[in-house]
This record gives structure tokens, sequence and C-alpha cells, in this order.
């Protein structure tokens, strides 16, 4: 059996248990959407009746912020716990998948569901919210993908630190908090204070939805410089993240 065929038997049992787990997929399919269609109203006003076009923008690419920090990170943080604590991941251990394939075989379900949503949205954007078609295709794919890839790792991270099921929704809570407030997602960066708007330029999820945009508008105009930056500090977090992972993930229950 290879690698890749040991992932996808996983995946597939990770598959059944999200369709089994009406909460979790609630998560996945409805409350990025909904916290888009919710946030619309209040976003309207901010912007300004002349600016429908950038206020579109905006959510569309807040709204794949919300798809990689909910349906991949919040999600796969209370996996890798649940699965932790009821002993499948040890047990996983004593067979044939590596650590790295069971960790992945973990991530498939919910990376498939934030990848299909994405390209949902891009569609979208395009046909019906008349964005247009994104200019740099291959770097707005290259964001989505390299979005989800962090996620994952930084999901598999934050499991070392929540003992239970039930605590996911505290650990993950200052990331989720401090990318919805301070990455772009929902509030851009240029309407903070500079020195406000410079740090928030280094959290974990900024670089990517700047790299969305980049890909989305084109990042050509302001040189090659910008998505540079932007693709070696999205790097930079999915290597430390995943240092922690290798150093301090957990395989077996912590009660």
């Amino acid at each position: 059996m290879t690698a890749a065929t040991r992932v996808r038997a996983l995946g597939r049992a990770e598959l059944t248990l999200l369709l089994r787990n009406r909460t979790a997929l609630a998560v996945a399919l409805l409350l990025p959407v909904g916290s888009v269609a919710a946030w619309r109203p209040a976003m309207g006003q901010l912007s300004g009746s002349g600016a429908i076009g950038q206020l579109n923008r905006q959510l569309t690419i807040g709204g794949i912020g919300l798809v990689l920090l909910y349906v991949v990170y919040y999600n796969l943080v209370t996996a890798y716990v649940a699965r932790r604590e009821e002993r499948v991941l040890k047990r996983l251990r004593t067979g044939e998948p590596t650590d790295l394939e069971i960790l992945a075989g973990t991530a498939v379900p919910a990376v498939a569901v934030a990848l299909a949503q994405c390209l949902a949205l891009v569609a979208a954007g395009t046909a019906l919210l008349h964005l247009g078609l994104p200019r740099r295709p291959d770097l707005l794919l290259a964001a989505l993908v390299l979005g989800i890839v962090m996620q994952v790792v930084l999901a598999a991270a934050s499991s070392t630190l929540t003992r239970s099921v039930e605590l996911a929704q505290l650990t993950t809570a200052p990331l989720l908090v401090l990318s919805a407030v301070g990455s772009g997602l929902l509030i851009p960066l240029a309407s903070m204070p500079q020195l406000m708007g410079e740090v928030c330029r280094w959290l974990p999820l900024t670089p990517v939805l700047d790299l969305v945009r980049a890909g989305w508008v084109g990042g050509a105009a302001a040189g090659p410089a910008p998505v540079l930056r932007d693709l070696g500090a999205a790097l930079a977090w999915t290597l430390l993240s995943g240092y922690a992972v290798r150093r301090w993930f957990r395989w077996e229950p912590r009660r």
C-alpha cells in the first residue's frame, strides 16, 4: 500500500466522521458564509454607496479568510484533539502510516471542503459580483494552497495546547479574534493607524490575504517586493508551526 493510498483511506474515514458531526459540519459549511452575510450591512455603511465594488471585493477576500480560519484551522484543532483523546492517533501509529500521513489524512476532508469553498467564492465574485477575472490566477492559487497548508500546521500546533475538545473554543480564540480584527479580513489594514497596521501585517493570516488580493487585482504595480515579503512571512509562519508540531505534538491522551 502506497503513502497516497493510506492518506486517502484515512481521509475517507475522517470524512465519514465529519458528516456525522453536525456541529463541525455546520461550522465548515455555514459559518463562513453566514459571517460574511452578517457583516455586509455594517461594511456597506462604512464604505458608502460609491464603493460597492471595493466592498464586494473586501467581503469576498474576507470570506476566503473565514474559510481558512473556521473550515481548516478550527475544525482541525477539534479533530486532532478528538482523535488524540479517543486514542485513534496512538493506534494509527502502530500501523503502516507515518506521522505525516496520519496528520495529512486527518486533514483531507477539511482541506477539500476549504479549497472548494474558496474556489466557489472566487467564481461567485467574478460571475455574480462583477469583480473581474483574477489577473494573476497563479498567484491566487499559490496563496490558497499556502494558506491551507499553514492553517493545517497551525491547527496541529494549537492542538498541543488543547487538553480537550471543549477547550478548543478557548485555545483557538486568540488566533481567530486577532485574524478577524487585524488581518484585513473584514477591516482593511489601510483604515487602521499606521503603527497598528504594520504590526497586524505580520499576523499569520495577513500575508495570505495580501497574496489573495494581489492575485486578484494584480501585484505587479507595486513591484515584486510586497509579494516576496508576503510569501516569506507565510512560509516563516508555516515552518515555525511545523517545528512546534515536530517538537511538542502529543499522540496520546492528555487526560
